[in-house]
Order: C-alpha cells, then sequence, then structure tokens
C-alpha cells in the first residue's frame, strides 16, 4: 500500500430538510455578507432559493445573489463573481446546485482570497492558492462529489479549455445534503450523475496500486451501490432510499476514500474534459459513458487480473469483454450514449481532442498502460466509430 493523506473536513448535514437550519449553520462562522451562487432558474422555480433566503435572514445575515452557473462552469462567470465579491465585501461562499455551481463557487473563494492572482493560473498548474474564503453548499443533483471533493474543474470558453486541480484548500466547510431535493432532477442528468459517481471510484480503483484489499472493497461496494441506485432513481425519481444512496455515494467515490493507498490520476476523466471543453453542450457524465466501453477495451490487457477481479465483483464474471459489454448495456439502460459520435462531433476534430489531451503532445497519461498523443487517439477513434 502507498502512502497517503486522508483529509475530510467538511462537516455533513444529510437528510430531509437539513436545508432549512442553513442559516444558523452559517451563522457559526460569524460572516459579514454571504454570496449566495446559484445556477439558472432550477432553485427559483423550486422555492429552495426563498427558503434558503429567509432562513439567512431570520439570523440576520446580509447576502447578495449570484446566478448563472451554466453546466461546464466558465471562467467568466467566476471573475464576474470575484469582482462582486470584492465590491460588496463578501466574506463567505454559500453554493446551491450541483458540481457546476459548487466548482465555480470554489474557484471564486479562491480568488477573493488571493487578490493579485489570476484563478485560470490554478486550473492550468501554473501556481495554487495560498488560502481560500470559508464556504458550504447546498446539494441539488448527485453527482461531482464537489461537496467534498478537493477537486475544482472550470472551462476557459475563449481557449475551450476544460481544466481541474486539486487542492485541499477546494474542500467545503459544510455541504447540506437533503436527497430530496434531487427528486426533480430529470432522468438524463440522474443518469449523467449515475454514470460520474461510479467512474470516480471505478478510475481509482484502476490506478496502479498493490496490497489495498480494504481500499478495493470499499471501492467495489461504492460502485454497486451507485449502479444499484442509479438505476433505481432513474426508474422512479421518489424513491428516496435510492436518492439517499446515490446522493451518499457521490460523497464517498470523490473525497479519496476508494482510491487509499494507490496512485491518482482520472486518466479517462482526462479524456473527457477536453471532449466538452471543446463541446460545452455535453454533460460530464454523458461523455464518460461515451468513451468508457472503448477505453476499457483499449487498456484492459494491461493488467487482466485486476479488470477479472472488476468484471467478477461487479458483473459477476470472469470474462472481461462480457463485463464491458454489460456496463456498456448499463449505460444504454440508463440512456446514455456509447458512441462520441452521438454528440454530432466532427471526425476531423478527433486529432485536435488528443493534441489536447497530451497538451500538445508533452504530455502522457500515467496508469498500468501509459497514454500518450497516439493511444488517446486511438480511443476516441474507438468510441466515434461504434
Amino acid at each position: 500500500m502507498n502512502n497517503f493523506i486522508y483529509n475530510t473536513p467538511t462537516k455533513v448535514y444529510f437528510g430531509k430538510n437539513e436545508e432549512e437550519k442553513v442559516g444558523k449553520i452559517i451563522k457559526e462562522y460569524n460572516p459579514k455578507k454571504v454570496l449566495i451562487h446559484y445556477g439558472m432558474n432550477s432553485v427559483i422555480k423550486s422555492g429552495l432559493l426563498e427558503k434558503v433566503k429567509t432562513s439567512l435572514e431570520k439570523e440576520s445575515i446580509d447576502y447578495v445573489l449570484f446566478g448563472g452557473v451554466k453546466p461546464n462552469p466558465e471562467l467568466s462567470l467566476v471573475r464576474e463573481g470575484i469582482e462582486l465579491c470584492k465590491k460588496e465585501g463578501v466574506d463567505f461562499i454559500l453554493a446551491v446546485g450541483g458540481g457546476s455551481v459548487l466548482d465555480s463557487s470554489k474557484d471564486i473563494a479562491n480568488g477573493l482570497a488571493n487578490k493579485d492572482d489570476d484563478v485560470w493560473d490554478y486550473s492550468i498548474g501554473k501556481k495554487m492558492p495560498k488560502c481560500t474564503t470559508k464556504k458550504g453548499c447546498i446539494l441539488t443533483i448527485s453527482a461531482a462529489g464537489s461537496e467534498m471533493s478537493n477537486s475544482c474543474v472550470i472551462t476557459n470558453i475563449e481557449t475551450h479549455e476544460k481544466r481541474g486541480y486539486g487542492c485541499e484548500l477546494n474542500r467545503m466547510d459544510f455541504a447540506i445534503m437533503n436527497p430530496e431535493l434531487t427528486y426533480s432532477v430529470n432522468k438524463y442528468q440522474t443518469a449523467c450523475g449515475a454514470v460520474d459517481i461510479a467512474m470516480h471510484t471505478i478510475e481509482r480503483f484502476f490506478c496502479p496500486g498493490g496490497d489495498t484489499y480494504l481500499t478495493d472493497e470499499i471501492a467495489l461496494a461504492v460502485i454497486k451501490s451507485t449502479m444499484k441506485a442509479g438505476l433505481d432513481s432513474y426508474n422512479n425519481p421518489y424513491d428516496y432510499t435510492a436518492r439517499s444512496n446515490m446522493m451518499w455515494a457521490s460523497s464517498l467515490a470523490h473525497n479519496g476514500l476508494t482510491g487509499c493507498g494507490r496512485s491518482f490520476q482520472l486518466t479517462l476523466h482526462q479524456l473527457e474534459h477536453e471532449l466538452s471543453g471543446m463541446y460545452p453542450e455535453i454533460a460530464h457524465g454523458a461523455g464518460l459513458a461515451a468513451l468508457f466501453p472503448s477505453y476499457a477495451r483499449y487498456v484492459y490487457k494491461a493488467n487482466i487480473e485486476r479488470w477479472e477481479k472488476y468484471s467478477e465483483e461487479i458483473f459477476n464474471t470472469k470474462d472481461i469483454l462480457k463485463a464491458i459489454n454489460l456496463q456498456e448495456e448499463y449505460y444504454k439502460s440508463l440512456g446514455m450514449p456509447i458512441s462520441i459520435k452521438d454528440f454530432g462531433i466532427k471526425e476531423e476534430d478527433l486529432k485536435t481532442l488528443a493534441y489536447n489531451t497530451t497538451r500538445g503532445k508533452t504530455r502522457i497519461l500515467d496508469g498500468y498502460m501509459k497514454l500518450g498523443y497516439d493511444e488517446i487517439l486511438d480511443i476516441f477513434k474507438m468510441s466515434y466509430n461504434r
């Protein structure tokens, strides 16, 4: 087992009606003014935003509203949010929404605290934030795991780059998680969430390492539970048990727990980030579903034993190709694509996607099989031609 640091400072408030406590929770941080950051209209239509405002007002907490986050959160809105916070004297960020809102909030919190930095430098690895602003979230979609992760993924629309960076300062101070708030999530986004949650741990399972049987068992349990909860939620949006298990899996799959003792690089995520960076209309989970079967068929021979274990535990077969086919069928049952051609992308863009993934042929994605430009292009082609 490799050396590792496991850090989960986020305090979780899980269950029905927990969002009603948000004012009392935030008051513990003695804020001067709170930025309530959210997406488009769903939190308004559901009444959640009004509920949050009322809770803060009961505790005499001043706030300013800032909406407009889109899927694949954009750098331009982050910069706008930072300037608004400076103008309004904000010292606490409250994210109300899904992973995109949470990631946008994280970047705003970092940019506000490090006033001389350009936040895009964090995304492209030029520097890391030295401090951050206090922040919490009310989660409305089970997917990204951003409520407990150290990750932040931002899209630069001008350059068609989608970049993520890991930093302990990205951890939320608290996360309010009421599964009932996900009842209104449509089937497509529910399915995308199930794919993303499971993939956070599937990829960790296939990162190099050894003698991690406890971590492996935790990881496999999260994967199996997510697949069941995802399908149950897809078929019955008001299944509280399914929504609860899916929401909790979202946090456990990406807070570091399911990869302890193994190396860490979410290789498939790197490919998908380029895909939805170039085509922002592609939902992250859908992109992962379209890529994974081809990726799996391409790399599995690099570690037959590991893939046999996965196949047997998840699909009750040691036939790896059969297991990959069954996973593909699972994605189909959720209405997910299994080819990137389904997104209407241009075949001539495949070389650009591979080029960008390797940062101009200067980066090799590590793992049991090392992936350079040629290998990554092969995977994009395989998925395109499914």
